[in-house]
């Protein structure tokens, strides 16, 4: 299957996909971006592809980045849906026998992590929400300066 091909099925696909996740009907999309019921009938069943304008405002109202929108495989990426803009998932890791992972290299890409940075490990232990999450520690200290000094600052107005 050519590359073309290959990316025109991913957009039918999520374009499918994202309309369900948000409760939409392809009529209120259609309304939305300014084209008709069998446009977006045809688009997701990749008998047509939007143009590029069409494709912005799609994203816009799925709340995806655009690159998203045209290649992400969930396939590939062992997910039902493309993510929402600026939210990944990165994969899965195995703990290490003393406590150790690997962050994966995309994300290390992406979030700019290198060697020797510091994060903070952050924790969630109520049952249904358990689990983890890594922020580096000058966002983290910075947040709570910020969070300190709202209080002093209320403290001191009463």
């Amino acid at each position: 299957m050519s590359n073309l091909k290959y990316n025109e099925n991913n957009l039918a696909y999520n374009l499918s996909i994202l309309r369900k996740l948000k409760h939409l009907s392809q009529e209120n999309v259609a309304e939305q971006i300014g084209v008709t019921r069998q446009a977006v009938a045809k688009w997701e069943t990749g008998e047509s592809t939007p143009d590029i304008v069409h494709c912005d405002a799609l994203a816009s109202l799925y709340e995806v980045s655009l690159d998203d929108l045209i290649h992400f495989d969930q396939k590939k990426e062992g997910v039902v849906s493309v993510p929402p803009k600026g939210k990944h998932l990165f994969g899965t890791v195995q703990v290490g026998e003393r406590g150790q992972i690997v962050i994966p290299k995309k994300a290390r890409d992406i979030l700019g992590i290198k060697h020797g940075d510091t994060l903070v490990v952050l924790g969630d232990s109520n049952p249904g929400t358990t689990g983890i999450a890594l922020m580096p520690s000058d966002i983290f200290l910075n947040m709570a300066n910020w969070a300190l000094d709202a209080v002093y600052r209320k403290d001191n107005d009463e």
